[in-house]
């Protein structure tokens, strides 16, 4: 058992409390005290067990500083690797070039001795999390000035080398902070090689949003890999690898020049129009399909914005302004309409 599956089975259990509660309340079931005793007692055992060894979260208040701690070393973690990035421009010019790599070569070894430190000290990962994020930061710049002392010429190989630095963090030690790092890290190299192969430099590969969908899909096929032991990360693989498709769609639908078609630039955004629709009603049902709920939002969002985009088009320089939004407000309402019958099929139950 992982921490996602303890703070799972804590849920659950402290669900089932309150339901039980309810009921009782309501009359339909009453424990005997012989009865109530040893499940109480049992529930009490198992939570405290699995607040000792998971650090989960029992209640909901927990769960809201849980939140709150997660930014907290978010916030924590940038304004200490601004720090280190202003520290090392600070004193930069001021050391002999052995120093220099010495001290680049040095920062990220020592970021990731002080994350395995704090994963052993701080079981809850955030001090962890903080210290991991510094040491990626160390690592960019490392990669960034190390060029820069010995004239190597830039490339989006520095990119994979962020990913796997990132993606070792992050399976190493479960972060998944250091997780979407190197996702972002990864989408930037194959985006920027998916330029290059087709003869573009790689520092232009976003005025070509195709290539960004070629990276989404790769992104999203990593999901299907077996994680054992990391339930959480194949969600995040999901998520991003598809926001990336569906924004170069978007992107796309309203900027057909970016485009590497052969066709009038008019063509590709209604190519695009048309492939927004389709890609995310496909997000849509297969969301609802798999059980994925953050997959089912992207969908249901993007086709909003898909829908709400094309009206703009069509009717907001002839369409009075009330008139316009009114309709969009009866969209929404039809919008939701759909949805809550496709919930209720998807229960086996009518509306």
């Amino acid at each position: 058992m992982n921490k996602d599956q303890a703070q799972l089975r804590a849920d659950r259990v402290r669900a089932f409390q309150e339901e039980l509660a309810a009921v009782e309340r309501e009359g339909v079931l009453t424990l005997s005290d012989e009865q109530r005793a040893p499940l109480w007692a049992h529930h009490t055992r198992l939570l405290a067990t699995l607040a000792e060894a998971f650090d989960v979260d029992v209640t909901g208040e927990q769960k809201q500083l849980s939140w709150g701690m997660r930014i907290i070393a978010f916030l924590g973690a940038a304004a200490i690797s601004a720090a280190v990035y202003f520290l090392f421009h600070r004193f930069w010019g001021h050391l002999d070039t052995a120093i220099q790599v010495a001290v680049l070569v040095s920062a990220p070894v020592l970021g990731v001795v002080g994350v395995q430190r704090a994963a052993r000290r701080e079981r809850t990962g955030y001090f962890a999390a903080i210290v991991a994020l510094v040491a990626f930061a160390c690592f960019v710049l490392d990669l960034a000035m190390l060029g820069q002392v010995f004239n190597i010429t830039p490339s989006q190989n520095a990119f994979l080398a962020w990913a796997a630095f990132a993606l070792i963090l992050a399976y190493g030690f479960d972060l998944r902070l250091l997780q979407i790092a190197g996702i972002l890290s990864l989408m930037g190299y194959l985006a920027a090689t998916v330029g290059v192969w087709r003869g573009c430099y790689w520092l232009s590969t976003g005025e070509r949003p195709e290539h960004f969908i070629v990276a989404g899909a790769f992104i999203f096929g990593l999901s299907f890999i077996p994680h054992r032991g990391f339930t959480a990360f194949p969600g995040a693989y999901r998520l991003f690898g598809l926001l990336a498709v569906l924004i170069a769609i978007l992107v796309l639908g309203n900027w057909g020049a970016g485009s590497t078609l052969p066709l009038h630039p008019k063509t590709v955004e209604h190519l695009y129009q048309v492939a927004g629709f389709v890609v995310s009603g496909v997000v849509i049902w297969a969301g609802v399909r798999q059980h994925w709920p953050g997959t089912t939002n992207l969908g249901s969002t993007f086709f909003a914005i898909f829908l709400y985009t094309k009206f703009f088009d069509w009717w907001w320089d002839w369409m009075p302004r009330y008139l316009f939004f009114l309709v969009l407000g009866l969209v929404a309402i039809l919008l939701l309409l759909v949805l809550k019958r496709l919930r209720a099929t998807s229960r086996g139950a009518m509306p």
